[in-house]
Parts: structure tokens; sequence; C-alpha cells
């Protein structure tokens, strides 16, 4: 979590960035999850947005990333009952009154297929709700059904706001609005017609489970069949409203896997969503399939990103002349942040940030100079590691 200073915004402007991606925080702007809104928080997202303006910096507004009140995971279990999704629009429509003169981009929501497999499967984000074998230490739940509920509310939640926002401000502010998805890329681990299956079924409950409703307003065929009963369905008025609920699709990328058949699971105990899946992953082909993590190493000197990051971009660019239409890139992060899992251990951003200082000082990663230089220079992603570069702030 990353909440920009005057100083900070300062800093993007002087790397060169012409769009910045910001979430609002629920509790923050309606602590009671409705009704008054809290004016320090309408003041902070004001003045946000405004300096993001002032200094060139269009701002891409995500309404839910993750955070709920919680009065309302008291009142009624949050995200696990229909009632949230009132309260929900109800946020989206003081966000879209209050911000829509200066905000053409909303994402309804962040990763919400990551988010309910992480808080209601595996119980690692709150409310860590979970049941054995598939999480641990966890507040109660069942990790078998309530990702499915969760993320069932999620769609329609989506599609509330989305309704909303066409219908009351979007001729007036002339936006767009979209969600935000987390995915991986899936390959076949070998040849075999089981490894090219198990493929596609891992494809279609990490990506399809959200973008088929969305599009087409109905789940997988596949989905259905694996999870059965315990895969809500969608009414002939929520299809409708769910189908077609997008302006555009944001896609959170990480890395990519490869997928193995997993004919044998425990039939002993009910499933939860991944092994429906009925498969298993790995991210080297010598290496057995098992689960996988991803860490992040802390360096100043941060060439190895760096070489990710120009590589991706130049995929983004030869994905837009193959035809696909791609509108913008965003980098994780701007500056390091609080990480969900890891608190302050991993670093994600282009600017190192001192969090034993008070002061927190900003000092520009190997990788900041780089993009700082991509976006002067536009067409050139040529990497040179030498020290002439650090002897300059991207600001100079």
């Amino acid at each position: 979590m990353f909440f920009p200073s005057q100083g900070d915004i300062k800093l993007m402007s002087d790397t060169g960035l012409e769009a910045y991606r910001l979430s609002i925080s629920w509790p923050r702007l309606l602590p009671n999850g409705r009704g008054v809104v809290n004016p320090k928080g309408l003041k902070y997202y004001n003045n946000v947005i405004d300096e993001l303006i002032k200094h060139g910096i269009q701002p891409h507004v995500t309404l839910h990333h993750l955070d709920i009140p919680q009065v309302l995971q008291d009142e009624y279990g949050g995200w696990l009952r229909t009632k949230i999704i009132d309260d929900f629009q109800e946020l989206a429509d003081v966000c879209f009154k209050e911000f829509g003169d200066r905000v053409s981009y909303w994402t309804t929501m962040n990763e919400p297929n990551i988010n309910s497999l992480a808080s209601f499967d595996y119980g690692f984000f709150p409310p860590r709700r979970c049941s054995h074998p598939y999480g641990a230490n966890c507040s109660g739940g069942n990790s078998t059904i309530e990702p499915y509920i969760t993320v069932h509310n999620y769609i329609l939640a989506h599609s509330a706001a989305a309704e909303l926002y066409r219908k009351k401000y979007q001729t007036i502010q002339k936006g767009q609005i979209g969600i935000n998805i987390y995915s991986i890329w899936f390959t076949p681990l070998t040849n075999s017609t089981e490894d090219a299956m198990a493929t596609k079924r891992a494809l279609d409950f990490i990506l399809g489970w959200i973008l088929n409703p969305i599009l087409f307003g109905e789940y997988l065929d596949s989905m259905k069949k694996n999870a059965g009963s315990r895969l809500p369905s969608f009414t002939y008025f929520e299809s409708e409203r769910v189908k077609g609920s997008d302006d555009f699709i944001g896609i959170n990328y990480y890395f990519a896997l490869y997928v193995a058949d997993d004919p044998v699971i425990d039939k002993t105990i009910p499933r939860d969503s991944s092994s429906d899946k009925f498969a298993k992953f790995t991210a080297y082909k010598n290496v057995p399939p098992v689960s996988y993590g991803l860490g992040v190493v802390d360096t100043m000197n941060d060439v190895g990103r760096t070489y990710f990051l120009s590589g991706f971009i130049r995929s983004v660019l030869d994905s837009i002349r193959d035809g696909v239409d791609v509108r913008g890139y965003f980098i994780w992060t701007f500056v390091d942040a609080f990480e969900l899992l890891s608190g302050y251990s991993t670093r994600f951003g282009l600017y190192h940030v001192n969090f034993e200082d008070s002061g927190h000082e900003r000092t520009p990663k190997f990788s900041a100079y780089w993009y700082h230089n991509f976006l002067k220079n536009g067409s050139s992603i040529k990497i040179e590691n030498n020290s002439k570069q650090w002897e300059h702030a991207p600001s100079e």
C-alpha cells in the first residue's frame, strides 16, 4: 500500500510519468461503510488528484483494493453477503460524484480473483478465513465454497458500479470504467493431451473466472462441471447486467508457470477452487511440479529487474503491433511500499525508501534511471549499467 505525498508526485513528474494508478481506501472515505463522508479523507484524495493533474499526470483510480470498513465485516461478513453490493455501489457513487470531474479512468476493484483466494481460501489476507487443509490459523470459514461466493459478489458489485456510472455519470464526465484481474500465464509441462487440458483448466480458473462472466454473462463450463453446486449461478437479470460491464480490462501480470495434469486428488475431503483445477505447477521444466512462490531481492543495482521491465515492455509493444488493443502499462511500484504478505521486507519500487529514517528518504535505483531515460528517449530500451548513470537524479 502506498499513499503519495506532494514530494512523491513531484518525483513522478521528474521521472517522466504520464499517468499514475491509485486506490481509494474505503474506510478512509466512508469509515462507517456508508452514509456520512469523512471530510479529511475527501480532502486528501482531492489534494492527490489535483496535485497529479497539476504535474500533468493522469489519475487512474481504483475503487476497491482489498480493505473494507470493519463495521461492514462485523455487521454482515463483508464480501460473503450480497448486501455489500449496495454498499459498494454507494462508495462508487461518492467517488464518481466527488472526483469524476477530474478522473477519466475508473477500475472498480483490484484482483478480485486472487484476493478472494488469499482472504477466503488460504487465509493469508484479512479477514483470514479458511478451513483445513487449505489454510491454517484462520478465524473460521470454508475454503471449499467461500472463494466462489465472494468472487460472485465481487462481480455483481463491479457490474452495479459500472451500471451506475454509465447511467448517471459517463455521458457528462466522458470517462471509462473497467476491472483489474490477477493473471498468470500457463504453458503445458509436456506435449501430452492431459497437460494441455490441465493448462486450459488453470487458465479457466484464474482468468476465465472473472473474464467470462464480464464478457459473456456466465461462468465457464469447466468451472460449472468441477465446482458443481459450490459455484453460484447468475439469474437472467444478473447475467444481462454483468455482461459487457467493462470499457477496459486491466491485467496484473507477475510470472508464468508450467502446468501438469494432477488426476490424483484426495477424494475423502471437499475440494477448494485450487484443487478443482486438477493441476500442479512448476516454474522450471526440470523441477517437480509443486506450489510456487516468488521473492524479491532488495538491491539498488536492480539490473535484473530492469531487464525484466525492458523485455516486458518490448513484448507489450509486439502485442500492439500484432493488433492487441493495449492502451497503457503501469510499473509496480513507484516507491518501496508496504506489502500485504511481507510488510516492508520486500521491495518492488523504482525508488528505494529508507524506512529506518523518519524522513523516509527516496533514492533512485538503477531501474528508476533506466525508466526515466526510456520515457525521455521514447524508442530507446537499451540497458547500460555504468557509473555515469548514477551521477545525477532524474530531476536533474
